[in-house]
């Protein structure tokens, strides 16, 4: 059983980190014009859209949000279940020629952004691809890193991130888990 070891952000620390990273989007990539976000699903997805409702706040234009489902990129596809639940990828834009901003809750060992990266590239050719995640825990089994963290947060592999949003949990937090 998990128990729970500390708080990491409260609502209000959700919120000013996506504040912070949606300036970096703007301000790395001179602004808006052929920028498209796209969350990966379940918690990333609703990360992109409060990122895309910051952005029209500042720069006052809207960018266009994606969901991608990786199910069926991941590599530990058979150990997940014996009928892994797909759920369905709507990305309502051309990739092509964009620059994406592929959008995460927590970054661990870099195999769920493999297969993200995998998943949009099949959809077309982005001319860039960046990574923005909530929180970067360290751990790292392959070659990725985000361009974009709300907060880097050293763990150990007992230890489990756990993103709680309202849209998916009732709740709005994010919490370091103590395994067992």
């Amino acid at each position: 059983m998990a128990k729970l070891k500390a708080q990491l952000l409260d609502q209000e620390g959700i919120r000013r980190s996506l504040t912070r990273i949606a300036h970096e989007i703007i301000e790395r990539n001179k602004g808006t014009d052929n920028l498209a976000l796209v969350g990966i699903r379940r918690r990333g997805a609703p990360l992109a859209e409060r990122l895309a409702g910051r952005i029209r706040e500042i720069e006052g234009r809207a960018v266009p949000v994606g969901i991608l489902d990786i199910t069926l990129y991941r590599d530990d596809l058979t150990t997940l279940a014996h009928q892994p639940l797909v759920r369905s990828t709507d990305v309502p834009f051309p990739v092509s020629g964009r620059t994406v901003v592929l959008v995460d809750d927590v970054i661990y060992t870099g195999r769920t952004i493999r297969a993200a990266l995998g998943a949009l590239i099949d959809l077309g050719r982005p001319q860039v691809i960046q990574l923005a995640v909530l929180i970067d825990r360290g751990h790292r089994e392959l070659p990725i890193r985000a361009d974009y963290v709300g907060k880097n947060v050293p763990t150990s592999r007992k230890e489990a991130v756990s993103v709680r949003l309202q849209e998916i949990d009732g709740e709005e937090r994010v919490v370091i888990m103590e395994l067992d």
